[in-house]
């Protein structure tokens, strides 16, 4: 199989080398000239992704910001094969999934939304590893929900990734789901960092530390952007987020014992019902 990957970050590159490690010919487009020509001296790209090795590629994956990634779709659409399989690895899906479909159905080859739930609080093709996807879910977003045929496809052109399950979902309820899952945690973890006490935390913190922070350290421009896509969304996680949180505030300003332990549980009583 011949395989095209635009973009070559943390997403793009973990996909070349899977598919490289799998046996298969991988092309790339990348700004950086030095990211692709370390990429290919590296063995993890074959050679580029350009108009005479698109239309070449069997699969095409859509590695960078999804207005980047729909752009570039839009502007080489007529070079892609009638046989070939397009799918993007965006953080959100309407928009893209908007501009994307139409151009499939005009142009005769098969588009499909995706979304790899993995990742790394690292950015960029240096921290891409082949294994980065073993195990993880993967979201698709289909044009069609009844074509047993294409999810079949779809599974068999992804593969050399190794993902563990595989979810099939709307565009608008993969960005609900994201908003949640995904983005508010960053958020989250992002404005919490930024306590002054943060600063002496060092002999002080454990485990709960780790897990709240990690997500801090991460690609500020990129994650903007995919809140930003995703604003509707995300305005409804902050506010009730911040209405949640005013509550446990009230009630320790009101030295109310009895109304924070009744949030608190009412909490613990939620992890235990959706993960328990």
């Amino acid at each position: 199989m011949k395989v095209g990957i635009l973009g070559l970050g943390l997403i793009g590159g973990s996909l070349a080398r899977a598919y490289k490690r799998s046996g298969h010919t991988v092309f790339a487009c990348e700004k950086d000239e030095d990211i692709l020509t370390f990429a290919m001296l590296a063995g993890a790209v074959d050679g580029p992704l350009d108009h005479t090795t698109i239309p070449q590629c069997d699969l095409i994956l859509l590695a960078i910001y999804p207005g980047g990634s729909a752009a570039w779709l839009e502007k080489n659409a007529s070079l892609v094969s009638t046989d070939a399989l397009v799918m993007d690895c965006c953080g959100t899906k309407r928009e893209i999934c908007q501009r994307c479909f139409p151009l499939a159905q005009n142009y005769g080859f098969t588009y499909v939304g995706g979304h790899p739930m993995a990742g790394s609080h690292h950015s960029g093709f240096k921290y891409s590893r082949s294994n980065l996807f073993q195990g993880a879910p993967m979201v698709l977003v289909p044009p069609r929900f009844d074509d047993i045929d294409l999810l079949q496809r779809l599974k068999d052109a992804l593969e050399p990734c190794r993902f563990g399950s595989y979810s099939v979902t709307t565009a608008a309820e993969h960005d609900k789901m994201i908003a949640f899952t995904s983005q508010m945690p960053h958020i989250v973890s992002n404005a919490y960092i930024k306590s002054p006490t943060a600063l002496g935390h060092k002999g002080f913190s454990a485990g709960s530390y780790k897990d709240l922070t990690r997500v801090a350290w991460l690609n500020p421009q990129m994650w903007a952007e995919l809140f930003l896509d995703n604003r509707e969304n995300i305005l409804a996680e902050l506010d009730l987020y911040i209405e949640s949180l005013t509550a446990y505030r009230d009630a320790v300003a009101a030295e109310d014992l009895d109304t924070l332990v009744a949030l608190l549980d009412e909490g613990r009583k939620r992890k235990e019902q959706v993960d328990g």
